[in-house]
């Protein structure tokens, strides 16, 4: 299950671009809660508390309790705009969620044991993340905090698909009910080759035709 994170909100009363920029200038972050079949209400967070949690890769895949006042709601995050200069969080997107009611959410991938794989420890491969996270489709209860794939016993120039997942149970990946054209790939291993040597440099050079730069020739 996904972990739990609570945050306190209060409601914004004041909108518009001159409001927000205030608010981020006294601490505050600007968000938006939606969905639920309820109107949309306008929040602030505390910036400095909102960072800290969002430094965990869970923030982003978990139910979120918002506090306001005292009521509670779980929600999820949507979108998150950040400042693109500074270590800031300028705007959050949250949605609102019902027990009953199934989510989509990007779970982030996990994969262990990379050091001793089949392929990399026996065969000189690389690791290559083709993805590193999933959406799935459940109920909130059943949110999953993260995969975790272990691919110890993957050899060189194989790789593990969608279907691979072991996924827990309520939780369906939408985009292998698509068929079997959708089953991705989400890890291989591979040898990277390297440069050319020095002698098959040389070799190649000597077959590019030479042009003389000679201007003393007869006409």
């Amino acid at each position: 299950m996904a972990e739990n994170f609570d945050l306190i909100a209060e409601l914004r009363t004041d909108m518009g671009k001159g409001a927000s920029r205030r608010l981020r200038h006294e601490g505050r972050v600007p968000a938006i809660l939606y969905g639920g079949g309820r109107e949309p209400r306008a929040l602030t967070f505390d910036h400095n508390k909102l960072l800290h949690q969002m430094q965990s890769e869970s923030f982003y895949s978990s139910v979120l309790n918002i506090q306001v006042g005292d009521k509670t709601q779980a929600a999820i995050v949507k979108d998150v705009q950040r400042h693109p200069a500074k270590h800031a969080v300028v705007h959050i997107d949250l949605q609102r969620i019902l027990a009953d009611q199934e989510i989509r959410m990007h779970v982030p991938i996990h994969f262990i044991n990379e050091e001793i794989a089949v392929g990399v420890k026996l065969g000189g491969g690389s690791v290559s993340h083709l993805r590193t996270d999933v959406e799935v489709v459940c109920l909130p209860k059943y949110l999953p905090e993260y995969f975790e794939v272990d691919i110890a016993t993957l050899g060189v120039d194989e790789m593990l698909h969608l279907s691979d997942l072991k996924l827990p149970e309520g939780v369906e990946i939408p985009e292998l009910a698509q068929g079997p054209e959708h089953d991705h790939p989400i890890v291989a291993i591979h040898v990277i080759k390297g440069s050319a040597t020095e002698d098959e440099a040389e070799a190649v050079a000597a077959e590019v035709p030479v042009v003389s730069d000679d201007k003393d020739k007869d006409d």
